[in-house]
């Protein structure tokens, strides 16, 4: 049973992460799958309408999915088709999260009213807009550093109901029943009206009854134009030569007034809200297909990529790879204790799966940006987590005896996790800052530095497998100790070379970039303090001022000089690397730091005295123990 229990392990994981792979279906008649890959150009990057609402629902409320009052399941396209063309039932569904009690309580709510205790329906709130209006304005007189958790509160629920309103006028004007008849009709009295508008205007005869409809319609226009801003969903006419021209709906209906014709795209848009209005599927199955092959006709390789992009937001594949580095962990923890060699065999090939994983949704990323793998803070989240499994499969493939695959599986599903979060912000394929704008500094700098951060980490995190382990078991026996030992050194060398190499690049770079090698800016500093602690780890090793177990705690105290450099810097908002701003990780960077400096008291404790402690007696636990007091640091 022993043999076939890695076999059996790998295989079900296998079908498990081959299951995420297959086509979404549509959950009835309506191709929502067909809609969600329409391509819209918004915030200078082309993306399906799958995109727009993943990020949304992310951004409103932490999560993709979304459940109707009566307790069905919403794909996120079906949602933003709600949102978009049957505003008065997505109002309904509980979308928006508020969990800081002032605010809850500005809006007259409880928890109980919630789904989940956090989440709201924009009905819920319509009630209030002119108080949360005020205190908006109050809280962006305050300068956002110093601002109170309310206060952030209050900005944050303030930009999520603007993007919620950009998405109800994105395609058609909300509120009309029938907006494609409103359309058609439109068209056929619009050179009428126009004359009748400037004969009004010159002081001339003319039908008012024409006249304020025309100007009724316009500002109907201009209202979603203006209020959709960055949504650019019409595609340039045929005869532009510009591909990027693209134009928000209500832009392009205003062009009926000069041109007396309804734009193509902007009256699908409206058919698909007819048609979703009054559920004739077959209508608007016919339309998307008419309008998708124009697309396509017209844009075949960006109809392409968000057809690809769909797939990657349906299959998720980083949400699969942390689920597989999670079991890592586990097998690789038990294999301590029970069945090593079966277990950790699992643990490693899993590790694999999962390293797989995560490797195809990053080559599928920088394909569908055309970047290298690390653009902003949630790339270099994923490639940390990359780089550092990688280390990690070759240390147990050399070592063979389950640490690496304990923190490969902790590392991996950690990044993943922190990936997670810094994904509520919006779209992770943003474009590109102009300091930024250049691929070989972001395929060089930037991935040799990141690597440095992911050989850094690991390093801190077997010394920290190294620390629990003597302290809570018996099972760090001097054979595993010496392992780890060897592991941390040879990691600690490796993530010294690349820190050094990435920082004296990043110099290169900044000099072309400023006109400066280095300014002492918080990043800079922040890079080189990791250099500067590998290589005291290295000297203090090298001198003899430490042993073994003096060395692991200096290791995991690598783990807080990257976490700083990594999160920290971005966090204080100055300097000319503040273009990855984030001040959300706070308590979340302050609560790691605190327990490492936790776990770096523990490691501090002679493991003779804390062996003895635990049984009660004076006397040795183990070999390792009698050897603690000389390789105490």
């Amino acid at each position: 049973m022993k043999k076939f229990i890695p076999l059996s392990i790998v295989v079900l994981m296998a079908l498990y992460a081959l299951s995420t792979l297959r086509a979404p279906k549509n959950p009835a008649e309506f191709d929502v799958t067909g809609f969600g890959k329409l391509p819209v150009l918004l915030n200078g990057r082309m993306k399906p309408l799958d995109t727009v609402a993943r990020s949304a629902l992310l951004q409103l409320q932490g999560r993709q999915s979304v459940s109707t009052p009566d307790g069905r399941k919403l794909l996120p396209t079906e949602w933003l088709l709600d949102v978009s063309f049957r505003p008065e039932r997505a109002d309904t569904y509980r979308t928006f999260e508020i969990t800081h009690p002032e605010l809850l309580a500005l809006f007259n709510l409880k928890p109980e009213d919630g789904d989940g205790k956090k989440r709201f329906a924009y009905n819920q709130l319509s009630g209030k807009f002119g108080e949360l209006d005020r205190q908006t304005k109050l809280a962006q007189q305050v300068d956002s550093a110093v601002r109170s958790v309310f206060q952030r509160a209050v900005v944050q629920l303030y930009h999520n109901l603007v993007h919620y309103q950009r998405l109800r006028h994105a395609l058609v004007s909300p509120g009309r029943d029938d907006f494609l008849g409103d359309l058609l009709a439109f068209e056929t009295k619009v050179a009428a009206g126009v004359a009748a508008v400037r004969a009004k205007q010159a002081g001339q005869p003319h039908d008012e009854a024409a006249a304020s409809a025309m100007t009724e319609i316009g500002e109907r226009f201009v209202d979603m134009a203006n209020i959709a801003g960055p949504f650019l969903v019409v595609p340039p006419a045929p005869d532009n030569p510009d591909p990027n021209a693209w134009k928000p709906a209500g832009a392009a209906l205003l062009d009926t007034f000069r041109t007396g014709r309804v734009d193509p795209t902007a009256l699908a848009y409206a058919g698909f809200a007819h048609a979703w209005r009054t559920d004739k599927a077959d209508r608007f199955n016919k339309l998307l297909e008419l309008y998708r092959a124009d697309i396509v006709k017209r844009f075949p390789e960006r109809q392409k990529k968000a057809d690809a992009e769909t797939r990657f937001n349906a299959a998720q594949p980083f949400y699969t790879a942390s689920i597989v580095y999670a079991a890592v962990f586990l097998l690789g923890f038990v294999s301590w204790l029970v069945w090593p060699d079966a277990l950790q065999r699992s643990a490693f090939w899993l590790m694999g799966l999962a390293w797989l994983l995560t490797t195809a949704g990053i080559l599928t990323r920088m394909w569908l940006e055309g970047r290298p793998p690390v653009t902003n803070l949630y790339s270099s989240a994923l490639f940390v987590g990359w780089g550092t499994v990688l280390l990690c499969l070759i240390l147990e493939r050399t070592f063979k005896n389950g640490i690496a695959s304990v923190a490969g599986g902790t590392v991996g599903f950690a990044t993943l996790i922190i990936a997670h979060n810094l994904s509520l912000s919006g779209d992770t394929l943003e474009m590109m800052r102009a300091v930024l704008d250049t691929n070989f500094w972001l395929a060089t700098h930037v991935v040799i530095v990141t690597i440095g951060y992911s050989a850094t980490f690991l390093a801190g995190f077997l010394a920290i497998i190294y620390i629990l382990r003597g302290l809570l078991s018996s099972t760090l026996d001097k054979d595993t100790a010496d392992s780890l030992g060897r592991m941390v050194y040879g990691i600690v060398c490796f993530a010294t070379l690349f820190s050094f190499v990435g920082t004296v690049l990043g110099g290169i770079w900044a000099d072309q970039s400023w006109g400066r090698f280095w300014g002492w800016d918080p990043k800079e500093n922040g890079a080189l303090m990791i250099v500067i602690w590998n290589a005291i780890i290295l000297h203090a090793r090298w001198g003899g001022l430490v042993k073994q177990r003096g060395i692991m705690v200096l290791a995991i105290g690598g783990n807080i000089i990257t976490a700083w450099s990594w999160f920290g810097t971005n966090m204080l908002g100055v300097g000319l690397h503040s273009y990855g701003f984030t001040d959300a990780a706070f308590v979340a960077l302050a609560g790691f730091v605190v327990s490492q400096l936790a776990i770096i008291g523990l490691g501090l404790i002679p493991l003779d005295k804390w062996r003895s402690f635990r049984r009660g007696s004076g006397r040795v636990a183990t070999p390792l123990a009698a050897a603690s007091a000389k390789t105490a640091p």
